[in-house]
């Protein structure tokens, strides 16, 4: 028995509404939102393990949260 696809959008968070990720016959992965935004959204979100013991980290997390 062959098991079905699913062809459900999966769930994002609302800051990536829209993001859909596909990858082409070349093997470049083909996305709907700027890869700048989905960054932001990372650095954001994400805890860097090589990041935690930089001193000036949270100076630079500081100038992204007032850019908004």
């Amino acid at each position: 028995m062959a098991k079905k696809k699913q062809q459900d959008k999966p769930k994002v968070a609302k800051e990536l509404e829209g993001l859909e990720l596909n990858i082409d016959s070349f093997g470049e992965i083909q996305k709907s939102l700027p890869i700048d935004k989905i960054n932001e959204f990372l650095n954001k979100k994400v805890d860097d393990k090589k990041l935690r013991d930089r001193d000036d980290l949270d100076e630079i997390k500081g100038k992204s949260d007032e850019e908004e």
